[in-house]
């Protein structure tokens, strides 16, 4: 493992760089930094969702988008995006991610550590079968919009918080 892949990069509000700081501290001593999200849809418009592995030092077992991650220092949103949906997912973002939206939340994760992140958001389509990596996931499936809608009313603690907002902002509901 790289020194800085257990960094993150501390940015403003707007997402100028402003320093590093080591990962976990950046969640116990909440400071903003960057995060990146990736959504992917099949052809037929369905969300890819996974559920976190049990092992996840926060939100284990809750279900979220495709893949997130922290890019490295220096490395850009889309190499990052890139990067974690092939060591999460086995997927290759071949076709072209989309930028969405760049979003900035604080939400408590656990007793201990805090989310604070400015996180861009990418899409993607592919029909890509996932492989993923059971270190970082436990199951995958994909889930119709109204399904998903219908699921996170009803069950909102199934759900990871930046899911819950990307959601929102990316469906419209």
């Amino acid at each position: 493992m790289k020194d800085n892949e257990q960094l993150v990069q501390l940015v403003d509000e707007r997402d100028n760089p402003v320093g590093t700081m080591e990962k976990m501290e950046a969640h116990r001593h909440p400071a903003l930094h960057r995060a990146v999200s990736v959504l992917v849809f099949n052809s037929s418009g369905d969300w890819l969702l996974h559920r976190r592995a049990a092992g996840k030092y926060h939100s284990a077992c809750l279900w979220t988008n495709a893949c997130c991650t922290h890019p490295w220092p220096g490395e850009t949103h889309t190499d990052a995006a890139r990067r974690r949906l092939q060591e999460e997912m086995d997927i290759a973002a071949e076709g072209e991610l989309a930028h969405l939206f760049d979003f900035v939340y604080q939400a408590k994760v656990n007793d201990e550590l805090t989310e604070y992140e400015y996180d861009r958001v990418f899409s993607l389509t592919s029909d890509e079968i996932p492989h993923p990596d059971p270190d970082e996931v436990d199951e995958w499936r994909y889930v119709t919009t109204d399904t998903l809608h219908q699921e996170i009313m009803q069950y909102p603690s199934h759900f990871t918080e930046w899911f819950k907002l990307i959601f929102k902002r990316s469906a419209g509901t």
